[in-house]
């Protein structure tokens, strides 16, 4: 579930420094061009916390802006730039829209934390719920997929469905993709088969956790775990252009309605490097837990060439601060020992030869192998909850110019003019 996205520094409002990648943005220059300023003495510099490059003061920087022009960000080679005002990610922690991530969700429901994403208002009390019509015709659509089907591959079907069943789905006005969101989400988690029969179902009150709970496992839920589920989803809504988001967004741009968009998504986060991660790092830990150690497993997986599942994160020098919050919420979860004990054990035996922390992955099978959960458990969590991240990068593009996200190719071919091809047709002699 690696997400791939631009870091940047962050601090209090009152005294907001600007890393040198955000100075560069935001004045539209090269990196090269924030140091010529500050060598000129248009700008000062300090160094960072942990002498990791320099930091700019943004008051400064905006008047800078001001006196040059500011013109649309620069971006780096070969990757897209775009202002987003939804998620900014600073050093080892991460904001929605301003706010802690980490704090938005452990003190607030998933639904909460979606509506202050969409909508920069906290509305207390928040559920969503399922339209019958939209939900059935989901189930349906499921319910004829053959039995080894995964989980993403549910999801994928349910989303064709509920959007089939949806005929004001081209409607793009801000109150019609939130109302088709508010329905689409939990369709999503009642459209999945329940692992403990229907009973389990039925007996869970509302709330996105405790629905989407019994899909997960046939273990009955507690409060602490389903604290740790329903933080788990409102800390995996949004992670800035991640490869999925990006896909989202650029279906967004060509006017594509949320269901395409989400369908987008979906398709990009089956990757192997971005949705399987999590579940990669549950096999581990099953491992580890089966052999009484890390160290033979952590020895197995180096020995091989593969990477050791659940840790380093490229825009965190530190430990995920997903995994950060989830871990200490575990850590209140008497069945969960083993698994976040075994977890720790990955870390300590890699960190003796390399640097690494945990990742959100590497929390998330801890929760899967103590509750029970199968292997892909993450990776439909993750589905889930990051639909309301990619609803909320469609708002924001669906307010840009259509059709804005247009590189071009560089040409690697044969230069022309080239001869015409000649042939014969199939059975020709």
């Amino acid at each position: 579930m690696t997400d791939q996205a631009g870091a940047a520094g962050f601090t209090e409002p009152s005294a907001q420094r600007l890393t040198t990648r955000e100075t560069a943005e935001r004045l539209g220059v090269k990196p090269e061009t924030v140091y010529a300023y500050v060598s000129r003495g248009q700008l000062t510099s300090n160094r960072a916390p942990g002498g990791r490059g320099s930091t700019f003061d943004a008051a400064e920087v905006d008047a800078l802006a001001r006196r040059t022009g500011r013109r649309e960000p620069t971006a780096a080679a070969g990757a897209l730039s775009f202002p987003t005002g939804i998620t900014l990610i600073g050093s080892d922690q991460y904001f929605f829209r301003g706010v802690d991530a980490t704090e938005l969700a452990r003190r607030h429901t998933y639904e909460e934390v979606a509506e202050w994403l969409w909508t920069g208002e906290l509305r207390p009390g928040m559920r969503f719920t399922a339209p019958a019509e939209t939900l059935a015709a989901a189930r349906r659509a499921v319910g004829a997929l053959p039995a080894h089907c995964g989980a993403t591959d549910r999801l994928r079907v349910a989303v064709v469905a509920a959007a089939a069943a949806d005929p004001l789905r081209f409607d793009l006005s801000r109150e019609a993709v939130l109302g088709g969101a508010r329905s689409l989400i939990p369709t999503l988690a009642a459209a999945l088969p329940t692992v403990a029969g229907e009973a389990s179902e039925a007996a869970a009150r509302p709330g996105l956790a405790r629905q989407l709970w019994p899909k997960l496992t046939g273990r009955p839920a507690d409060e602490a775990s389903l604290a740790v589920l329903d933080t788990a989803l409102g800390l995996l809504i949004d992670h800035d252009l991640a490869a999925s988001t990006l896909a989202a967004r650029v279906a967004a741009s060509a006017r594509a309605h949320p269901y395409a968009v989400v369908s987008a998504g979906l398709g990009v986060l089956e990757g192997p490097l971005h949705g399987a991660a999590s579940g990669l790092a549950h096999r581990m830990l099953t491992e580890v837990l089966e052999r009484g150690g890390a160290a033979p497993v952590v020895a197995d997986h180096l020995r091989s060439g593969r990477r050791v599942p659940g840790l380093g994160h490229r825009l965190y020098a530190g430990e995920d601060p997903r995994a950060r919050t989830l871990f200490a919420l575990l850590a209140e979860v008497p069945r969960a020992a083993p698994a976040l004990a075994a977890a720790r054990d990955v870390v300590a035996t890699t960190t003796r030869h390399t640097p690494l922390h945990a990742n959100v992955d590497l929390a998330l099978a801890v929760l899967s192998v103590s509750s029970g959960m199968a292997v892909e458990a993450g990776e439909t969590v993750f589905a889930i909850s990051r639909t309301a991240g990619w609803i909320a990068h469609a708002l924001e593009e669906y307010g840009e110019r259509p059709l804005r996200m247009r590189p071009s190719g560089q040409y690697t071919g044969p230069r022309p003019p080239q001869p015409l091809p000649s042939g014969h047709a199939p059975g020709s002699q």
